[in-house]
């Protein structure tokens, strides 16, 4: 049953052995243009001493790069879900042949299990190797950066693309063992995998474990640290703070010393027509204005000692609903409606 299953999806196969190596060379030669650059910029910074200069140029020559193969790494696992999941049931049911299986010997549930078992294996060695050479490569910037929070940054990174890869072709898997043709199944599992990498880093990582909260003084050199002030709403808020090794998962509006948020009319009033002062920085007069208040936010974050913990809680997690996508495709097998 194993050699079947190995023969059926050696095309795949092939065909996923042939990008994966192409994808190893460039990611060897990657890194080692990375290190070699990592090592002339620590050359500089220790001779010149400007390290801060230094280390900014490193991190802006390969950031792009990273992370466009950041996110085109994101993709593997939506097209492992949707061309090796989704047509592995659903092709036999268009073909009939899954009838051809059962009459042997072979059990339904026993079918499914080696047919599942021997490409979602695949799938996850594919991914798990693309990740440990992606990690290796970017491992000087990361450092640099101290960003490995990063939402594209953490999905591309370590253990956390195996489970997504374990998930989407068990959830491919599930798809075209219910809808029983092949396109539709393709297409449902793609738009399907799509959302939860989109949803799950957004509206499950950050609750994954509980945050710290530290009260952060909004002093004028605090405001001329942030990205950007206000929102389109028009609440007083104060956007892309961060704290010292730190994944920042919530902010507040600005409050008053006595715990209120502060009111639209003094922010307008400091945001649009602050006094004069002369005062510098990105946000000059409106951050000494806004200093003046006495104001802070509540700022919410997850340490950065936490990263491996959400490591392997969100690896856990999606291994855990690839199990039970597997027991929902075993239990429907069963079903008298699945032999039509």
């Amino acid at each position: 049953m194993i050699w079947m299953s190995w023969r059926q999806f050696r095309v795949q196969a092939l065909i996923g052995t042939a990008a994966l190596a192409l994808v190893a060379a460039y990611l060897l030669y990657l890194g080692a243009d990375i290190r070699d650059a990592y090592d002339a910029y620590r050359i500089r910074c220790q001779s010149q001493g400007d390290c801060g200069v230094a280390m900014a140029r490193f991190h802006g020559d390969y950031q792009n790069t990273l992370l466009f193969l950041a996110a085109g790494f994101g993709l593997v696992p939506v097209l492992i879900g949707a061309f090796w999941g989704a047509p592995l049931i659903a092709r036999e049911w268009e073909a009939g042949t899954h009838r051809l299986v059962w009459n042997q010997s072979v059990t339904r549930r026993r079918w499914l299990v080696v047919r599942l078992t021997v490409v979602a294996l695949a799938s996850m060695i594919v991914v798990g190797v693309i990740s440990a050479l992606l990690t290796w490569a970017a491992s000087p910037v990361d450092r640099v950066a101290e960003d490995r929070f990063s939402t594209i940054v953490f999905g591309a990174r370590n253990v956390v693309p195996i489970g997504y890869a374990a998930f989407a072709f068990m959830l491919g898997a599930v798809v075209g063992l219910l809808v029983r043709r092949t396109l539709p199944a393709m297409a449902i599992t793609f738009l399907a995998v799509i959302v939860v990498q989109v949803a799950a880093p957004n509206l499950v990582r950050p609750h994954l474990m509980p945050a710290e909260e530290v009260a952060m003084p909004m002093t004028a050199s605090a405001v001329n640290g942030a990205r950007g002030l206000g929102s389109i709403t028009g609440a007083a808020v104060v956007k892309g703070l961060s704290v010292p090794d730190a994944w920042v998962t919530r902010v507040s509006e600005l409050r008053t010393s006595d715990g209120k948020d502060l009111s639209r009319e003094k922010f307008d009033d400091c945001f649009g027509n602050p006094p004069k002062t002369g005062a510098t920085g990105t946000f000059g007069d409106t951050a000494v204005c806004l200093g003046e208040l006495d104001l802070h936010v509540d700022v919410a974050y997850q340490p950065d000692d936490r990263y491996w913990t959400f490591q392997w809680v969100e690896s856990a997690m999606y291994l855990t609903l690839a199990v039970l996508l597997l027991a929902f495709g075993l239990w429907r097998v069963e079903g008298r409606r699945v032999i039509s």
